[in-house]
């Protein structure tokens, strides 16, 4: 992943249809989804999502593929684990955030660190 890539992912994710597609692509995991589905359940007309649809495409974050008439749109878990992993690496310090792989469960684990714990608002006199 290079500046480039994380950029234009990010900016197809800065649209609030586009991130709402998103996360429901995210939710039906590898099966994915028909466009019809996601229309639906999102209530955006179909014209409109195929817009957002080829935009997340072309940002390398949504997979697609023919089955039957139906075309069925999945979430680029690779790219987007890829993502991730680019602003934990290389955009991060060790003592606010690291990435190791878990070799046992086969995942990569993010470990944030409490650095910036909440206040209490003072009170005002």
């Amino acid at each position: 992943m290079d500046i480039q890539e994380a950029i234009i992912a990010f900016d197809a994710l800065s649209q609030e249809t586009r991130l709402k597609v998103f996360r429901l692509l995210v939710e039906h995991g590898t099966e994915g989804a028909a466009a019809g589905t996601l229309s639906d359940k999102l209530g955006v007309p179909a014209n409109t999502l195929s817009f957002h649809l080829s935009h997340m495409s072309n940002s390398g974050l949504v997979l697609s593929k023919r089955e039957g008439r139906s075309i069925i749109y999945t979430a680029n878990f690779e790219f987007f684990s890829g993502l991730i992993r680019y602003m934990v690496e290389d955009c991060c310090s060790v003592e606010f955030a690291s990435i190791r792989d878990d070799k046992k469960k086969g995942c990569s684990v993010i470990e944030l660190s409490n650095c910036c714990a909440p206040t209490k608002k003072e009170k005002k006199s």
